[in-house]
């Protein structure tokens, strides 16, 4: 990585240096396009909404993602290892209007059309399936199950790249190699000794312990340790958050049976998509996520 032409060695990198690295990231990424605009500033959309005067519908006061944009959609696994596309980011998530989520997302898609070159006509075919998809939605019975004979190809495509993917292809996408370690480097920091022992003390809790051993159909009482740590340069409207990477051992550390981990953690701040001001939902924002 680059800062006023000379090269930023990340690997000396202190805690007080990380903030303008990150914001200006961000930046650079907002600038590639309109669509990678609307996507990094979440704020700046619900702004948007606010001055624009026009008179939004209101729907009934439920759980939205509040960021619903197209790169926060992708597939998502249970428990048992089923795989269906959903919403995949919950930072933003409070009760309020469910008609931000499809504004959020049709301006998404709109961006992503026109950044792409695709004619006018295409955008408003999008449209067009984007709501009738929520219609169908909304009319199925509770606790169905989509049809995936009906899905679209990519959409099929990408469920069975996802049902194949293995520890080696996650290691491959996220820390260039499988060995139980996070190399340092542009995208990967280093911790501060107080931060490296928060990470130890909060996967030595059982909350954690069970977290981590519920996927992956690990064993209930396997045990679990943290083989390494680092901060993670990840994302565009959260950059400037705090973010880590946490690789874990889980039982023997057999990466073929599921005993390495690749574990994701996010700050939580206050959502900037608007609620529903007599909606009850936890102060706390990490709890608020979770719920």
């Amino acid at each position: 990585m680059k800062k006023n032409s000379r090269t930023v060695h990340t690997t000396k990198l202190k805690p007080a240096d990380r903030q303008p690295i990150l914001e200006e990231r961000r930046r650079l990424k907002m600038a590639t396009s309109a669509h990678a605009y609307v996507r990094g500033n979440t704020i700046k959309f619900y702004e948007w909404l606010e001055g624009a005067g026009s008179k939004l519908p209101q729907g009934p006061p439920v759980w939205i993602c509040g960021d619903c944009h197209a790169g926060n959609l992708g597939p998502v696994a249970d428990v048992k290892g089923s795989v269906e596309i959903e919403i995949r980011d919950m930072d933003q998530t409070v009760i309020g209007n469910p008609v931000h989520d499809l504004v959020r997302l049709a301006l998404s898609l709109a961006t992503a059309a026109r950044g792409s070159d695709l004619p006018g006509v295409t955008t408003a075919q999008m449209m067009e399936q984007m709501v009738e998809g929520y219609q169908q939605a909304l009319a199925a019975q509770s606790g169905h199950k989509q049809n995936k004979e009906n899905l679209a190809q990519p959409v099929k495509l990408m469920m069975k790249q996802a049902l194949h993917r293995k520890w080696r292809h996650l290691a491959a996408e996220r820390i260039d190699n499988v060995r139980p370690n996070i190399p340092r480097g542009k995208r990967f920091w280093p911790l501060t000794r107080q931060e490296s022992s928060e990470m130890e003390r909060l996967f030595k809790s059982e909350e954690a312990r069970r977290l981590v051993t519920s996927l992956h159909n690990r064993g209930n009482h396997d045990d679990v340790s943290v083989l390494d740590a680092a901060y993670w340069m990840k994302g565009c409207s959260s950059l400037g958050r705090l973010r880590y990477a946490v690789l874990l051992q889980v039982g023997d550390g057999d990466h073929r049976d599921g005993g390495l981990c690749l574990m994701d953690i996010k700050e939580a701040v206050q959502a900037a998509a608007p609620r529903y001001s007599r909606a009850r939902m936890p102060r706390d924002n990490a709890q608020r996520v979770v719920e």
